[in-house]
């Protein structure tokens, strides 16, 4: 769904996010693992049995941007084994995540996901705005964590579009994978290159708008693979012009259908965090009403953050997942376990 909060805020982050250019450290490679106090040894003893140590082959990750806590952004492009796709990933580990006490132990992931068509096409090649200084959500995780209202999570922010139409998060006939290329090779991404959990515990989504709905589908799609996701201002079904066509693959990406099939299975557990602006349209809060009374129920848990004077942007839904969303979330995952250097 096409919204002009969405264009403006792809069009002012691309300008921003030039700005980042002048960092010292952009473009420095960076591993995420180096500083870590744990050796060979140390690392063949994981915490616990869910924790996954870094499984390779190692990433070329390079800074974007350096939060004033010393932590990174940093990028690398993917060339996805399963989907076929390329494109560009994000990813920010939180302090925690150096600390000694957790060093043999799996973090849990949150994959982030933009609304619009998340790849503007400008010169510096953003293509997810979570990546931004001036929306600043790394810096809000470290703080809501402070708070205890969040888990420290490893950030993943890949790219939602490989070019400028929108492709539902989904394998579209005929189209590029995305689907494939969000739940299977960004997943075996950020395995390969951080610790992470191997059950459904450690894994997330959170988006907005059409990140929103890609986000809540792969959830539904794939319960056994993802337990959590936020979603804000989300469509709530699939409504890219590229399915033409093929109704029965698009109904297979429905969310609705998708839920009822859940529901009928009686599981597993689902948990989602559904977010609207009051300024949004009607139309957005009313779908999201429509969608927790018919399915809000059994192994579907739902909650939904009004977010008062809110708009369709990630500014206001950040707003939200302060509120409530990030600790609904965060309590049914798992945190890094303490187990010594």
């Amino acid at each position: 769904m096409r919204h002009p909060y969405a264009v403006a805020l792809a069009t002012a982050l691309a300008a921003c996010c030039a700005l980042l250019t002048g960092c010292s450290e952009t473009g420095e490679p960076v591993d995420f693992n180096a500083g870590a106090r744990h050796d060979g040894a140390a690392q063949a003893r994981p915490a616990d049995r869910d924790t996954l140590m870094p499984t390779g082959p190692k990433s070329d990750f390079r800074i974007t941007r350096t939060l004033d806590d010393g932590t990174h952004i940093a990028r690398t492009t993917l060339k996805g084994v399963r989907s076929g796709v390329t494109g560009s990933v994000w990813v920010w580990a939180p302090k925690e995540y150096q600390e000694a006490k957790y060093a043999r132990s799996g973090f849990p992931v949150l994959i982030a996901l933009p609304g619009g068509l998340g790849s503007p096409k400008e010169p510096g090649g953003v293509t997810n705005y979570w990546v931004g200084g001036d929306i600043e959500l790394q810096e809000n995780i470290t703080q809501w964590t402070a708070e205890g209202k969040s888990l420290p999570f490893i950030v993943v922010m890949p790219m939602l579009n490989p070019d400028t139409r929108y492709h539902d998060g989904s394998d579209i006939p005929g189209q590029q994978k995305m689907g494939t290329w969000l739940t299977e090779d960004v997943v075996n991404l950020v395995k390969a290159n951080f610790r992470t959990f191997s059950s459904r515990d450690g894994w997330a989504f959170m988006g907005s708008s059409s990140g929103g709905f890609a986000g809540l589908k792969a959830v539904l799609k794939h319960p056994d693979r993802f337990k959590a996701a936020i979603a804000s201002g989300p469509d709530l079904v699939p409504d890219s012009p590229l399915w033409a066509g093929h109704p029965a693959e698009k109904a297979a990406n429905d969310p609705a259908k998708l839920a009822g099939r859940l529901l009928q299975k009686g599981g597993p557990d689902v948990y989602l965090a559904f977010q609207a602006g009051t300024r949004e349209s009607p139309s957005v809060t009313a779908a999201i009403r429509k969608f927790r009374t018919s399915y809000g129920k059994g192994p579907i848990h739902t909650s939904l953050q009004l977010i008062p004077g809110g708009r369709h942007n990630a500014w206001d839904y950040q707003k939200g997942m302060a509120t409530s969303s990030m600790k609904f979330i965060s309590d049914q995952l798992k945190a890094p376990v303490a187990g010594g250097s």
